[in-house]
């Protein structure tokens, strides 16, 4: 897992959706890159907009077996470069630890990193875009087979196994079948 990620499991599975500081705040802490006291200024939450719009675009590229725009590269590049939080062991756990001057762009820059090395393929799986129609979420395939559909099985997945049923039991219903021969 890449190390921005590793102090907190389910962080891959996180997708910041930031639409006011105290939902950054939240997402920082899930991802152990912050507190409840964390400042997020107007300034910081359009900044991590921005980062949170150029990965996607990113991923989306990369799941299409493209390259991503160079824009979205340099915004990257410049985002990895601002990055001077610490990595440390502590209690067998990786941790971060971000500067007490300006903690949120810390964080936002080891997300930088994460992603540069998740896009950049130096993680284990394929870089893939959910098959829910509505989605539009980004993932990484670390199946076996490489044959996982969505992101997340118990949202996605289910929705689109529930749709289908319904689509088989309307067709049973009005007498014809799904399915062709």
């Amino acid at each position: 897992m890449p190390a921005a990620t590793a102090a907190h499991p389910a962080a891959s599975a996180v997708t910041p959706t930031p639409r006011r500081a105290a939902g950054l705040r939240t997402w920082l802490a899930l991802n152990g890159l912050g507190g409840a006291d964390t400042p997020v200024s107007a300034a910081l939450l359009r900044d991590a907009r921005e980062l949170r719009e150029a990965i996607h675009r990113a991923g989306t590229a990369v799941a299409a077996g493209d390259v991503p725009d160079a824009v979205d590269e340099d915004l990257l590049n410049r985002w990895t470069a601002r990055h001077h939080a610490r990595l440390l062991l502590t209690g067998g756990r990786a941790q971060w630890r971000l500067p007490e001057t300006d903690p949120v762009r810390a964080a936002l820059a080891i997300v930088a990193v994460d992603a540069v090395v998740t896009l950049g393929g130096d993680v284990e799986g394929v870089i893939k875009r959910c098959e829910q129609p509505t989605c539009g979420g980004l993932f990484v395939d670390t199946s076996r087979g490489g044959r996982r559909r969505w992101c997340s099985m118990s949202t996605c997945g289910n929705k689109v196994k529930k749709a289908n049923l319904k689509a088989t039991r309307d067709g049973a219903a009005s007498g014809h079948s799904s399915r062709e021969n």
